[in-house]
């Protein structure tokens, strides 16, 4: 079928449905052609889990992952059901149309935006975390359902379970989220930059690296520096978070840390491991924030266990949680003093 077709069929749905009262049509729903893609191969890597990725070819007028519009949150592509403050209109507009009636228009699936989740605006600046070295795949698949339902930021977990993040979390879009360096950052540039490789290769979206913290309080800021730099040049094209480890540095070691992760072109800088001794705190959040400015994400992590400490980190500056009780935030709940 001609696209030209394709788009005339959708567009009688979107008006038989408008003359139904299901919703009001305001012209062609259909996003222009797309254009070619450019010229020249496109590039693939194999990760250990023997998948192959492209290259990602970005929507026209859409921005990569790489800027403000990630930094805050916002996902590539279009989407026809992005919701604001705690209801949906678009889908509640729908909400009349029974089954049968939109599958006799030629519907063969349809979608809704978690109701279950009130599309809490705070649930897409959370990364719904599992790093403990005992975490099971039973485990992550709850995570990866959570993570569905609330429609939360993205699931953070072990490099070994990127690749069945990716598989559970396919068609949605929650992003998956891996450490690199982890925990304690002394791994060298060439290392960190292969696991990143691998990653991405396996399905990673977004990658948290460890900065070298022993080199940084050394005062071997060139070291540090090639550090993220070498991981930076791996993730092209994808979120990068650089972990500061902010309970092991003064404050003016943080300063610097954030310096080095700005100059390096990362996209965010964030507070802590979770293993390092100490979470995150205000203070280092709002310092942080006052360091990389308005434009650079910070994601504070680490100690987070309800939404009184969530709020309080969104109004210190950051832009991203990182967090195991996610799910108790986003409902009010507080959670147990345990987990990240």
């Amino acid at each position: 079928m001609k696209e030209e077709e394709l788009r005339k069929i959708v567009e009688e749905v979107v008006r038989t449905l408008a003359a139904k009262g299901y919703f009001k049509a305001q012209g062609s729903i259909c996003p222009e052609p797309l254009p070619n893609r450019p010229a020249g191969p496109v590039q693939t890597t194999i990760g250990s889990a023997g998948k192959v990725f492209s290259t990602p070819q970005w929507m026209p007028g859409k921005p990569g992952p790489s800027g403000a519009a990630q930094a805050a949150g916002a996902g590539g592509g279009f989407s026809f059901a992005e919701c604001e403050g705690n209801s949906c209109g678009r889908c509640a507009a729908s909400a009349g149309a029974s089954l049968s009636e939109l599958k006799a228009l030629g519907a063969d699936r349809v979608a809704v935006c978690a109701p279950a989740a009130k599309c809490a605006s705070v649930a897409r600046m959370v990364d719904h975390t599992l790093l403990k070295p005992s975490a099971t795949q039973t485990e992550v698949a709850k995570l990866c359902e959570e993570a569905r339902t609330h429609r939360f930021a993205s699931v953070c977990v072990n490099p070994s379970y990127v690749a069945y993040s990716a598989q559970l979390l396919k068609g949605s879009d929650v992003k998956v989220c891996t450490v690199v360096g982890f925990p304690l950052g002394s791994t060298t540039p060439t290392v960190k930059g292969i696991e990143a490789r691998d990653a991405i290769a396996n399905g990673a979206d977004e990658i948290d690296m460890v900065i070298n913290v022993g080199a940084l309080k050394s005062g071997n800021d060139a070291l540090a520096f090639e550090d993220i730099k070498a991981v930076r040049e791996a993730t092209r094209g994808k979120i990068l978070k650089v972990i500061l480890e902010t309970s092991l540095l003064s404050d003016e070691e943080k300063v610097r840390a954030c310096a080095l992760a700005k100059k390096a072109g990362a996209d965010f800088v964030k507070t802590s491991t979770g293993f390092g001794g100490g979470g995150a705190t205000v203070e280092d959040v709002r310092l942080m924030r006052q360091t990389v400015g308005p434009l650079m994400g910070v994601k504070a992590s680490g100690g987070i266990r309800d939404a009184q400490a969530a709020d309080a980190m969104i109004q210190a500056g950051a832009t991203r949680l990182g967090t195991s009780a996610s799910v108790a935030i986003i409902s009010g709940h507080a959670a147990g003093s345990k987990g990240y």
